[in-house]
C-alpha cells in the first residue's frame, strides 16, 4: 500500500511541468484570442485568419469573422485567402529544388536559359543572375504599372522589361519589383520542363499536403474564399477581386490558413517535411541569407517601432534582426486583401496572418505579438503602437493632400472646350489613354482596363476620380502645343502624346 502511494506521488511529480506547461499554454492561447479579438475590431477588419507554429506543432490555429460582409458566411480554417507577395518565397523555393537537382545554378547568367530576355542596359542583360531575380537589385524601379491597369500577357510584360529605362546603379540598392519574380517562374519552366503552376503544385504543395492551395484565383475548388474589402468614404466595403495571376510567381497563390500552416512548419525547420525536406540544408540556408540590404525608405514603416540594427533582404523575404534574433518575413497585398509571414528558425516559431482588409497592417501587431507571447515570453502592445503609427500617417498624408488642395486657384476654367481635350493619348511603354465626352463630362480609360471621370481642377489640369473608388483619385494635366491644340497629356508622372 505504501509503495503504491509512493509511486502515486512519483507519478504526480513527474507529470506536473507537463500539466504546469499545458496550463500555460492553454492562458497563452486564451490570451492572445483576446488580443486578436481586440485588434480585429480596432482595425475594423471583416474576416481573417491566423497560425502560430512552435517547435513543430501547431500552437494555435483559427479563423475569425466573415468573409464577406453582410454574408453570414463564417471564415473557416479551409477559407481561401490571397497569399499575394508571400508567394514569392515558394518561388524561390522552387528554384532552390532546381539548384539541388543540378539543373541551375544562383549565379548562372539568366540569359543561359532565357536568351531572348533583354533589358534596357545590355550589360545588366548579360550579366544578370539567378539570385538577382529574387533581390530586388537590378536597377529597375518598379514596373508594376505592365500589369497592373494593362492588358499584356505574361510574354508581353517581358519583352516589354527592354524599354524600362534604370532608376539606380545595378546591385547598387533596393526598389521593389515583382516583374523578376515572373521572370524566375519562366526559367523554372524553361529548366523543368513544367509550367511555374504546375511545378509549384507537384514540388511543394502535393509533398506538403496543401490540397485546397491553388495557384490562381481561375481554379479555385469551391466558393469558401474570402473576399477582398476597402475603406471607401470611411466606411469598410467589399470590392471585386484584383489578381496577379498574369505575374503569378510574384503573387497569385491562394490558400487556407489550414494548407499554410503545413509550408510554415516546413519552412521553419530547415524544409523538413513528414516525407524528407524540399532542399538540401545548405541551400535552405542559402535562400535565408541576407543577400541585399534594404534601406529605410524602403524598408516597413514598422522599423520606427521595432528599431532594427539591420534590415536585409533574401531570397523572397525580407530581413531585421529582432530581440537579438534573425526574423524572416514577408507581406502581401493586393487590393482588399493582405498576409504576413513571419519566423525566426532559431526559436523554430513561425507566424501566419491572412486578412480580407486592405493594408490592415494589424498583421505586423499580430505577428510580433505571436512572436512575444509564444516564443519570447514578452509582453508589449504592439497593436495599440501600430495603430497609432499607422494613424498618424494618415494624418501626415491627409495635411498633404490639404496642401495640394490649398495650391488650386480659384475660378479658373480649362483653355479649350471639353471635346478638344477628347482623343488617343500613347506612349510604346506605358500604353494608352482614352479620353472621351458624354454629358459635359470628360471620360478616361487607361488600357481598356481601367476607368475614371475627370473633374476640373485647375486650367487645364483635372481630377480624375476613378470608377473603381477604392483606386482613390490623382491629377493630371493637358499641355498645349504652339497651335493652341492639345499635344500632349501628362499623367502618373509620364508624358502621353496625343496621337493625331
Amino acid at each position: 500500500m505504501k509503495r503504491s502511494i509512493l509511486l502515486l506521488i512519483l507519478l504526480t511529480l513527474h507529470l506536473l511541468p507537463f500539466a504546469q506547461k499545458a496550463r500555460t499554454l492553454a492562458d497563452t492561447v486564451a490570451q492572445f484570442d483576446t488580443y486578436v479579438r481586440k485588434a480585429m475590431k480596432d482595425w475594423e477588419v471583416p474576416g481573417m485568419a491566423i497560425v502560430v507554429v512552435r517547435n513543430g506543432d501547431v500552437v494555435f490555429k483559427k479563423a475569425y469573422g466573415t468573409r464577406e460582409l453582410g454574408s453570414g458566411k463564417p471564415v473557416d480554417d479551409q477559407t481561401l485567402f490571397c497569399c499575394a507577395s508571400t508567394t514569392k518565397a515558394m518561388t524561390a523555393a522552387c528554384m532552390a529544388i532546381l539548384v539541388d537537382q543540378g539543373k541551375v545554378k544562383w549565379d548562372d547568367p539568366v540569359v543561359k536559359y532565357l536568351p531572348g530576355f533583354k533589358l534596357y542596359d545590355s550589360y545588366v542583360t548579360r550579366d544578370l543572375r539567378v539570385r538577382d531575380l529574387f533581390l530586388h537589385n537590378t536597377g529597375v524601379g518598379n514596373a508594376d504599372f505592365l500589369w497592373g491597369n494593362n492588358t499584356l500577357n505574361a510574354d508581353e510584360i517581358l519583352e516589354h522589361m527592354q524599354w524600362v529605362k534604370p532608376t539606380y546603379p545595378y546591385r547598387g540598392g533596393f526598389i521593389y519589383q515583382n516583374i523578376f519574380y515572373l521572370v524566375a517562374g519562366k526559367l523554372i519552366e524553361k529548366v523543368s520542363g513544367q509550367t511555374w503552376e504546375d511545378f509549384l503544385t507537384s514540388n511543394i504543395f502535393r509533398p506538403l499536403g496543401m490540397n485546397r492551395t491553388r495557384t490562381n484565383i481561375i481554379n479555385l475548388p469551391d466558393d469558401n474564399f474570402s473576399l477582398p474589402h476597402f475603406r471607401i468614404d470611411g466606411v469598410v466595403s467589399p470590392i471585386s477581386f484584383d489578381t496577379a495571376d498574369v505575374i503569378g510567381p510574384a503573387g497569385s497563390v491562394r490558400s487556407s490558413i489550414n494548407d499554410i500552416s503545413l509550408w510554415v512548419r516546413c519552412m521553419i525547420d530547415s524544409s523538413k517535411y513528414s516525407g524528407g525536406r524540399l532542399v538540401k540544408p545548405a541551400t535552405w540556408n542559402e535562400l535565408l541569407k541576407p543577400q541585399n540590404f534594404v534601406d529605410e525608405n524602403s524598408f516597413y514603416p514598422t522599423a520606427r517601432l521595432t528599431r532594427p540594427n539591420f534590415t536585409t533582404y533574401a531570397l523572397g523575404w525580407f530581413q531585421q534582426d529582432y530581440k537579438g534574433k534573425k526574423l524572416n518575413f514577408h507581406t502581401g497585398s493586393l487590393a482588399g486583401e493582405i498576409a504576413i509571414h513571419g519566423q525566426i528558425p532559431e526559436l523554430r516559431t513561425g507566424v501566419y496572418i491572412f486578412a480580407n482588409l486592405d493594408h490592415a497592417e494589424m498583421r505586423h501587431a499580430l505577428m510580433f505579438r505571436a512572436l512575444d507571447q509564444f516564443a519570447l515570453g514578452v509582453d508589449r502592445d504592439w497593436n495599440s503602437e501600430f495603430l497609432a503609427l499607422y494613424s498618424g500617417m494618415k494624418k501626415e498624408m491627409d495635411k498633404k493632400t490639404a496642401e495640394v488642395a490649398s495650391q488650386r486657384v480659384p475660378n479658373t476654367k480649362p483653355s479649350l472646350p471639353l471635346d478638344a481635350y477628347t482623343g488617343t493619348y500613347e506612349d510604346p511603354l506605358y500604353g494608352t489613354v482614352r479620353i472621351s465626352v458624354s454629358q459635359d463630362q470628360l471620360l478616361l480609360s487607361l488600357n481598356d482596363r481601367a476607368t475614371g471621370k475627370l473633374e476640373h481642377w485647375n486650367f487645364d489640369s483635372f481630377q480624375l476620380v476613378w470608377d473603381r473608388k477604392w483606386y482613390g483619385k490623382e491629377y493630371l494635366s493637358f499641355h498645349l502645343g504652339t497651335d493652341g491644340k492639345v499635344s500632349e497629356l501628362l499623367f502618373g508622372g509620364v508624358i502621353f502624346p496625343n496621337k493625331k
